[in-house]
């Protein structure tokens, strides 16, 4: 787990390089943003944010933005050197390090849509995301890696579809006739798959490693966006800020 962590700083550094924003202050929300404020009013109840065991972290480097879904939050002040050089052993420092990663380069003006998009913007985001696979990849089988339910809602209909998760709520669930099935399945789900649609809190809580190599990936979501920069994976986001 830590190789990809390890090479994400290299790759910071090699961008930092000629820049003087090492020691450049860094200030970190992680109160738990309320459900109006992370994702305003989806019209709808299921989202993990809504439930309470997720929170958005959030990053701001020189007015720039950037957010991570993480279940460990806390407040956080300092330089990005010090973020960029702390121990990475728990989600928490993850999700610091990755909301950072997100507002730094945002401020660069590397990545774009590093917030979480709000009110019906989840619903459509879900209905391009159909259309983008179905023009890009065809009507290939699908593994999802995190129950997103307008994803799930949207797609079930259109591709086979097997979906993972990590929440004991939805494991052994059947939302939209379609089996939440736990991480026990992870292997014999990426055999089946032709293509993995991963969630980019992967990044955050540890397990991203586990999904890349064996078949295509697309990452979604605001989570991973500088480190998808970064690393060269491909990400699809619709309607974030």
């Amino acid at each position: 787990m830590a190789e990809i962590y390890n090479e994400l700083r290299q790759r910071v550094h090699r961008l930092l390089r000629n820049q003087d924003l090492l020691s450049g202050h860094v200030r970190i929300q992680a109160r738990g943003l309320s459900t109006q404020e992370a994702i305003g009013d989806p019209e709808a109840d299921d989202f993990p944010l809504q439930k309470g065991r997720e929170r958005l972290m959030q990053a701001e480097f020189r007015g720039a933005l950037g957010q991570a879904f993480t279940d460990r939050y806390g407040d956080f002040e300092g330089t990005l050197d010090e973020v960029l050089e702390m121990g990475l052993h728990n989600n928490y420092r993850r999700a610091l390090f990755v909301a950072t990663l997100n507002a730094l380069l945002r401020h660069l003006r590397q990545v774009e849509k590093t917030v979480h998009c709000r009110d019906e913007e989840p619903t459509l985001c879900a209905k391009e995301l159909s259309r983008y696979l179905k023009n890009r990849y065809g009507r290939v089988k699908i593994a999802q890696v995190g129950f997103q339910p307008r994803m799930v809602e949207s797609l079930a209909p259109a591709f086979p579809l097997r979906v993972m998760d990590l929440d004991p709520d939805n494991v052994g669930a059947t939302r939209f006739n379609t089996l939440i099935e736990g991480p026990q399945a992870a292997d014999e789900i990426v055999r089946w798959a032709d293509l993995m649609l991963v969630t980019g809190t992967t990044v955050v809580n540890g397990t991203v490693e586990q999904f890349l190599g064996e078949k295509p990936v697309l990452f979604y979501g605001t989570t991973i966006a500088a480190p998808a920069h970064l690393m060269g994976w491909e990400r699809f986001c619709a309607c974030g800020r």
